[in-house]
């Protein structure tokens, strides 16, 4: 006789049952909230009380993403004052009370600055970056601090002072790098946006692991004053967010000249690009995209079918795709980046500008290993490289002709963009090195490149496209890539950072399992844990029956063959076992086959159907 007991209620249905009164930041865009703002529906406060409720939550608890280094003790406070301003002299943009998170590698006076690394622990510079101080100028709120790959020198984020962060689309992977903290934090809502840093693909390979989208602008766009160098020549900063339209609103906060930064220079006699105004410029019909051929080769089929999927999209609104090579692509690449000769000198500089007192240069953090394990190699090589050589102008020289060269081919083929995956291989689980990155074409030319979200593949995992544009077309890939998101709404949030009902989180569903029929009798527990997206098992065979069980199973039934038995998904129980116990870690498909009652428990045995028998999970469910 089958008995199934349900000790707490269902999560997936608490999620959606409960109507929130209030405004909710879940998920919401800048927009949003300034309309509920205006409104009286929120005040900043509230948004900061829930974003924090949040990250409390669920940052080191429940899935423990460990994406949020510190959170401002300071914030509640200043956005009483902006509420208050509020009041009596309206916003001051966009950005008035918004919430926002900052890489750990922004200055941010009064709060500690650590480029994630415990040789910064306790390094509170004196003045904000730039671009910070234009965002608290705009009424943005500083948030919170986010975790990095430390000194910004990896992709998978993973520091000796905050450890690993953890992607929140399976909280096994990596979330890319080195704005990893970012990303997570971004993509679970701890915050309305978060700011990021991209030397390599440190803005792009985030984005692209955490169904976000993000720009490496232009070099000298906007500026990098008091953000910790990797290497000045390549280092950008800027923006990841949910939506195109929030990207633009803070791109448009924090570009322009910037006496400080030289390369900055650039913006003194052009233009702003307007990002928000043009975001609904892009002509997709007229549009040619230079498909990159040899950044397409031994690329995942989880990622390239996101990336056809996305072309074809394209093509169906009349762009013309051209697949196109540029010709001794590696070698250029090869020959053209800075990162290793500039970065003990940069980090020097801002040491000495900024008066790091515990730390002084980067000797002492040689010395007396303030690294983790995971950067030591490079540690210890950029240490012996000459700062002096004459290989720095060599490289300098070699920038220009890959710039050069993606402009030939841009030219000669009349392209817009030259379209690729972000990162040909999906996120690696945890403590493994991640390949397939493709960074250094905008990162060694100079020229933007931006990531846009793709949806996800068959492994449940984001997948990014990367737009690369000429000099200071920054407003056009953003347009492009707003098009695309307004047409396919690619944006999906974790599973395991849901929203918040009534302050709290799903509860664990538990589900005890009796069977006792066809001379086969078992018992058995499972437990969905939302929040961690694995249902735990333990199974036990009554010692006293004598039917042979081949194996007992997990199974789910198939929308496409719903006349079938499910399709087995997981073993529970092995041949000539006894008891056993487990986790599942669950994928999409399972989540909405559990929901829809579609999992089932199937039992094989000697005695039984050749097609077993299917006992369903959810049998009695009161939704």
């Amino acid at each position: 006789m089958l008995r199934i007991f349900f000790i707490t209620s269902l999560f997936l249905m608490s999620i959606h049952a409960y109507s929130q009164s209030t405004f909710s930041a879940y998920e919401a865009s800048i927009s949003e909230m300034q309309s509920a703002l205006e409104a009286g529906e929120v005040t900043s406060v509230a948004l900061v009380e829930q974003y924090i409720a949040r990250i409390e939550a669920y940052d080191k608890t429940g899935p423990a993403l460990n994406s949020i280094v510190r959170i401002n003790p300071d914030v509640l406070q200043q956005a009483r004052e902006l509420d208050a301003e509020r009041a009596s002299s309206g916003p001051r943009s966009l950005l008035h009370g918004i919430p926002i998170l900052v890489k750990d590698n922004y200055n941010t006076a009064g709060l500690p600055t650590t480029g994630g690394s415990v040789a910064f622990a306790d390094f509170i510079p004196d003045r904000n970056a730039t671009q910070i101080d234009k965002l608290i100028a705009a009424g943005a709120l500083i948030l919170a601090k986010t975790n990095l790959h430390e000194f910004a020198s990896g992709i998978t984020t993973v520091g000796s002072l905050f450890g690993q962060t953890l992607n929140p689309y399976d909280i096994r992977r990596v979330p890319g790098g080195s704005s990893g903290g970012t990303g997570a934090a971004v993509a679970a809502s701890f915050g309305a946006i978060g700011l990021g840093s991209d030397t390599c693909g440190s803005i792009r390979i985030p984005s692209s692991f955490n169904n976000l989208i993000g720009l490496r602008p232009t070099k000298g766009l906007s500026s990098i004053y008091g953000v910790m160098p990797l290497s000045h020549t390549q280092d950008v900063a800027g923006p990841l967010a949910r939506s195109a339209e929030d990207l633009a609103i803070v791109l448009d906060a924090v570009v322009g000249y910037d006496p400080q930064d030289s390369a900055t220079a650039l913006m003194q006699n052009t233009s702003s690009p307007n990002f928000l105004e043009n975001l609904d410029t892009a002509d997709i019909a007229s549009l040619r995209l230079g498909k990159l051929l040899p950044y397409f080769e031994n690329t995942s089929g989880a990622v390239r079918s996101k990336i056809d999927e996305a072309l074809e999209w394209f093509e169906t609104q009349g762009a013309t795709i051209v697949e196109i090579e540029i010709e001794n692509l590696s070698e250029m690449i090869s020959n053209s980046g800075l990162i290793a000769q500039e970065f003990r000198t940069d980090l020097n500089d801002f040491l000495d500008e900024f008066e790091s007192e515990s730390v002084g240069e980067y000797q002492a953090i040689i010395d007396h290993t303030l690294f983790h394990q995971a950067v030591q190699r490079i540690a210890l090589s950029r240490l012996a490289v000459d700062p002096e050589s004459e290989e720095i102008q060599s490289r300098m020289a070699a920038r220009e002709v890959v710039k050069a060269a993606v402009l030939n081919v841009m030219e000669e083929q009349a392209l817009d963009v030259i379209v690729f995956p972000t990162v040909s291989q999906p996120p690696v689980q945890v403590g493994d090195p991640q390949t397939g990155g493709h960074c250094s074409l905008s990162a060694n030319s100079g020229l933007p490149a931006l990531s846009m979200p793709v949806g996800f593949g068959s492994n449940d995992l984001p997948v990014g496209m990367e737009l690369l544009g000429k000099e200071l077309a920054d407003a056009d890939l953003l347009a492009i890539a707003n098009a695309y998101e307004l047409a396919n709404d690619p944006r999906q949030a974790p599973a395991v950072t849901p929203r918040l009902v009534e302050g709290r989180t799903p509860d664990v569903l538990q589900l005890p399992v009796s069977y006792s029929e066809d001379g086969i009798e078992f018992e058995a527990v499972f437990e969905l844990d939302q929040l961690r997206n694995a249902l735990s098992y333990s199974i036990a065979l009554s010692p006293e029956i004598s039917v042979n069980v081949h194996t007992v199973t997990l199974a789910m039934i198939d929308l496409e063959r719903p006349e079938h038995p499910g399709v087995i998904v997981h073993n529970l129980l092995p041949p000539e076992t006894q008891s056993s116990g487990g986790e599942y870690f669950m994928s999409a498909a399972f989540r909405e086959a559990f929901n829809d009652q579609r999992v089932f428990i199937r039992v094989f045995s000697e005695q039984l159907p050749v097609a077993g028998i299917s006992i369903p999970l959810s049998r009695g469910l009161q939704r």
